[in-house]
């Protein structure tokens, strides 16, 4: 989902559920790659810290990132 059309919905956040597919590295960078292009963040340095370290770190920097828009659950 989109967080432009989230945004006009600020009491429902997008929901990841990080103990099923959406939970993969690689697919939570390709959610974050959508999410930072709708906000106008520049993706490269953003992809590059994320990525920088292990998992525990990717989604410390998402939830910096996009965490007013989307809820990751464990």
């Amino acid at each position: 989902m989109s967080i432009k059309s989230k945004a006009s919905m600020p009491h429902r956040k997008i929901e990841v559920d990080l103990t099923g597919p959406e939970g993969n590295a690689f697919c939570l960078l390709a959610m974050a790659k959508g999410w930072a292009k709708d906000l106008d963040k520049d993706w490269e340095p953003l992809r590059k810290e994320a990525t920088d370290g292990d998992y525990e770190h990717l989604l410390k920097v998402l939830d910096r990132e996009f965490g007013m828009f989307v809820d990751f659950l464990r």
